[in-house]
């Protein structure tokens, strides 16, 4: 219960506050236009709380259903407004500013991501130094020469600090055919290596890209936390504190190495080489056999973690100025955005599943997560979402500022603005294909919870 409202609480905050600065943008542009802005809504639906300000005696309102807001502007095809108000009704103003201002609000989320990760660089991003353990024979990184203790430093050019760098930049790389992988040898030399993602599915994008390539991050050998009292591992003589260095003659640089090495052997004898107290000993376990998630799979009974001292070996702080902080943000922020739009063509054309939609349901558990993680990672959350925001609020749908824009440059095209018949036939499609969007997005809440 405890879980649920801190989650709640986190997207409270992180809704909150992406709505207050969309909205924010549309306010301050159209007051700059010289609109006239009779309420400020945070939610929809009745007004639950509210407060006037200003010259214009504005309405600033909490509304009952809060996910989202709106800014009403004086508007005659809405209302009936006194002669002085006129001059000030946004279907007044020119076709130039009604784009500025519906325009503003999408914008403001993307400053907003940009002043977020400028804010997050300012105080240093921690992170791992991309070093890897060698792959798996079958592997992408394997066929492409990668090597135990090999540095990435840069994908297609572009620098890599840490390993959270480099997964960006493979997923970036999404639908191209291979990647340049530049990386330091452990003598001090450098090689380009050529690296296929032809291999990659749909389940390996949507999962952990790097592990499917073969590019594992060294961690060192990992520590047993615990051993379950009764199965295989404790039989085998496994203890607390063992250091498993290898399975089956394979260097384990990772928990997962070990998992994954015992999960695709069920029933079967594997061996485990141990160092314990400085000596190293091999220890045969047989996995237990169960059926998890339609497959079977083999359990040691072990609870594995990573070695301290070898995270502290590969962490990094990535700092930078407020200037060099802002470039960086603002580079971020257009990856990001063109990278949203991408993956939007994608889904449309069946390249890339629709699970990738999310809703409500799952935003409130990352927020939660993010939160919990630390104030660095929830920021880092925040301004992803806004860039959701801003780009899914330009897509030209009806109902969405974007589809206001589409109208708005379709009557500088025709010289004339759009008929009241095709704006209203243009609001039905928009709202039928977002009910549609939200309700792909709620399923796979849904589906993602059980």
């Amino acid at each position: 219960m405890i879980d649920v409202i801190w989650k709640l609480g986190a997207f409270v905050v992180v809704l909150g506050t992406l709505v207050v600065f969309h909205e924010l943008g549309h306010y301050l542009v159209a007051r700059w236009c010289g609109v006239k802005v009779l309420r400020f809504s945070v939610g929809f639906g009745r007004v639950v709380w509210a407060r006037r300000y200003g010259p214009d005696r504005t309405e600033w309102a909490v509304s009952a259903i809060p996910l989202g807001g709106y800014v009403k502007m004086a508007d005659e095809r809405e209302d009936e407004l006194p002669i002085e108000d006129l001059p000030r009704a946004f279907n007044r103003q020119s076709v130039w500013r009604r784009i500025a201002i519906v325009a503003a609000g999408p914008v403001a989320n993307l400053l907003l991501a940009v002043l977020l990760f400028a804010g997050t660089y300012v105080a240093g991003v921690p992170g791992q130094r991309a070093v890897l353990a060698p792959p798996a024979p079958s592997t992408a990184a394997a066929a492409a020469g990668v090597a135990d203790g090999d540095v990435v430093v840069s994908v297609d050019g572009e620098p890599v600090a840490s390993v959270q760098e480099l997964r960006w930049r493979i997923v970036k790389s999404q639908g191209r055919g291979s990647v340049d992988l530049a990386v330091e040898r452990r003598d001090g030399s450098r090689s380009t290596l050529p690296l296929s993602l032809r291999g990659l599915a749909v389940p390996d994008w949507e999962g952990n890209p790097l592990a499917a390539l073969g590019l594992r991050p060294d961690l060192g050998a990992p520590m047993v936390d615990e051993v379950v009292a009764g199965k295989p591992a404790q039989a085998a003589g496994l203890r607390s504190g063992d250091r498993i260095v290898a399975v089956d003659g394979r260097p384990a640089r990772s928990p997962s190495d070990v998992a994954g090495a015992t999960n695709a052997k069920p029933g079967e004898k594997i061996v485990y080489r141990v160092r314990r107290d400085g000596v190293e000993q091999e220890l045969a376990v047989v996995p237990e056999a169960v059926e998890q998630g339609g497959r079977r799979i083999g359990l040691a009974g072990l609870r594995l973690r990573v070695d301290p001292a070898a995270i502290e070996r590969v962490a990094i702080t990535v700092r930078s100025g407020p200037i060099d902080a802002l470039a960086a943000g603002a580079g971020k922020t257009w990856e990001l955005s063109g990278f949203t739009l991408r993956m939007l063509g994608r889904m449309i054309v069946g390249e890339a599943s629709l699970k990738n939609l999310s809703g409500p349901i799952t935003l409130a558990d990352y927020a939660g997560q993010s939160a919990q993680a630390g104030l660095l990672t929830f920021v880092g959350y925040l301004a992803l979402i806004s860039i959701s925001l801003g780009v899914l609020n330009l897509l030209p749908i009806p109902l969405l500022d974007g589809g206001h824009l589409l109208y708005y440059l379709t009557e500088i095209v025709l010289g004339r603005p759009l008929s009241d018949r095709a704006f209203e036939v243009g609001q039905r499609i928009g709202m039928a294909l977002l009910a549609v969007l939200m309700t792909l997005a709620l399923v796979n809440d849904v589906s993602r919870l059980f």
